[in-house]
């Protein structure tokens, strides 16, 4: 493996000006005073009323204050470590550190091979588990599929287990049920030790979504009290799609993202204070022709970036969205799509990417292929994040001196040392001749990366400790071994 480059420090690049981030502040906090959230869920709406927001229970509309609202976001922490069950894989989400990520949950699979794509199963499940633990530049493994053949009840704990049966990373996954959230949690207790060793290294975390425009449903308000209640890392993400749940402006999207992830986040602090919760950000356009959402889009990287300047503004740890595709197969689009909005994210300083691997086809199809090639992608984002380093060493002046005119610096010893970490070193990129890269099969990019991906699977035998993987399918009902 590689050495990874992870919580490189971004923010070079920003698409709101100091001034325009507070005119959306401003907008944001007057929306949240005047026109509310709706809260259908009954504990979530009484637990904002018992904090002091104004309560309209015919229309299920809460309303906070600027002050109160402000009061609320700084109760949330800045910096939020999210563990692996190796050290080497924690990371630390806040500032402008920048990680990246898997995503999900897609339905389907697709297959490069036959250009056909199919249900995703459990399998999927594990063995997409045991690839990004091999790949150096994916840092977090956000479970990325859906076991179609699973009844909803058995989704949660399977897909939790599937991951942390297979891959040393942290893992987080969105949840569809409140047992499965507890059965979950004790899973990862058992894991991890106990329940206070939980807490202190999460090795676990969990998403529950708004709804776009301002509006927290019953479902998953209940599952945010939930998860706040546990002390687990939660991301409290929306989806707000321009010219359909939020305005068509790029601003009055970031306003309607904002306004709604607070929401998130301020619930989860009424909760239980210092929640460990993350700002998010699934916003995108829309095809206006269609109404379809809309994945590979360059809004879509410009809005998750502005995202990332407003997270920094209320020192929130951000999880943004980038890496996708809207093609259907392993083409320059796709190529092309995932790099762009990756690439904005990561250099606007976005803490975490997701679904920045493996995701096409609008967030529906995952691809074993695509995972690699986006692990390849997203070396090159960090290596442009980490910009360019300017002193003395790299200045080289006493060696520019010494070579003289006319000379050259290959044998150099200041080139041996610095080839590797100065120049980001492809596996899938072909830069052969072309008598060489025929004599070599004249393999496509899909193809090398399919290769890669059997080979990494095969070569991954991780598994939980024998004991613990033992005590955890005794005490945890619904798991498929």
């Amino acid at each position: 493996m590689k050495t990874s480059r992870k919580g490189v420090i971004g923010g070079s690049y920003k698409p709101l000006s100091e001034e325009s981030i507070q005119k959306i502040h401003e907008t944001v906090m007057q929306l949240i005073d005047e026109v509310g959230c709706q809260v259908n869920s009954e504990t979530a709406f009484e637990l904002f009323k018992k904090a002091g927001a104004r309560a309209d229970s015919e229309e299920r509309l809460v309303r906070l204050s600027p002050e109160k609202a402000m009061e609320l976001i700084e109760m949330a922490p800045s910096e939020i470590r999210l563990c692996g069950q190796e050290e080497e894989h924690d990371i630390v989400l806040g500032g402008s550190r920048v990680y990246a990520g898997t995503g999900g949950t897609a339905l389907y699979i697709y297959e490069p091979d036959t250009d056909r794509k199919r249900l995703a199963n459990l399998g999927d499940i594990k063995r997409l588990s045991k690839l990004v633990d091999q790949l150096e530049n994916i840092h977090l493994l956000m479970l990325s599929t859906y076991p179609n053949e699973l009844p909803v009840e058995q989704v949660d704990v399977n897909r939790f287990f599937a991951g942390l049966d297979n891959s040393t990373k942290h893992i987080m996954g969105g949840v569809y049920t409140a047992d499965g959230v507890r059965q979950v949690i004790r899973m990862a207790e058992i894991i991890a030790g106990s329940a206070e060793a939980l807490r202190e290294r999460p090795i676990i975390s969990m998403i529950a979504c708004s709804m776009s425009p301002m509006k927290l449903d019953a479902h998953y308000g209940d599952l945010v009290v939930l998860i706040a209640e546990s002390g687990v890392p939660l991301v409290c993400p929306a989806e707000p799609l321009c010219g359909a749940t939020s305005p068509v402006t790029l601003a009055g999207n970031l306003v309607i993202q904002t306004v709604d992830s607070l929401m998130g986040v301020m619930l989860a602090q009424i909760v239980n204070p210092g929640t460990p919760a993350i700002f998010g950000s699934v916003a995108t356009s829309t095809d206006l022709t269609t109404l379809n959402y809309l994945a590979g889009s360059v809004e879509m990287g410009l809005i998750n970036a502005g995202g990332a300047q407003m997270a920094q503004f209320y020192k929130l740890p951000f999880y943004a969205t980038g890496g996708m595709t809207d093609s259907k197969m392993l083409d320059a689009q796709s190529g092309y799509e995932s790099a762009i909005s990756g690439l904005l994210c990561a250099l606007a300083g976005a803490n975490f990417i997701h679904d920045a691997a493996g995701l096409m086809e609008f967030a529906m199809t995952v691809c074993y292929e695509k995972m690699v090639t986006d692990n390849e992608i997203l070396g090159m984002v960090m290596r442009a994040v980490e910009g360019i380093r300017v002193d003395d060493e790299t200045l080289a002046f006493d060696l520019i001196k010494q070579v003289g005119p006319g000379g050259n610096f290959v044998t150099a010893k200041h080139t041996r040392r610095y080839m590797r970490s100065e120049h980001y070193l492809p596996d899938l990129s072909d830069r052969d001749s072309r008598e060489d890269w025929e004599s070599k099969g004249r393999k496509a990019t899909w193809q090398k990366a399919g290769e890669i991906a059997r080979q990494l699977i095969a070569d991954n035998d991780y598994s939980l400790p024998e004991a613990v993987r033992t005590q955890v399918l005794a005490d945890i009902k619904g798991i498929v071994d």
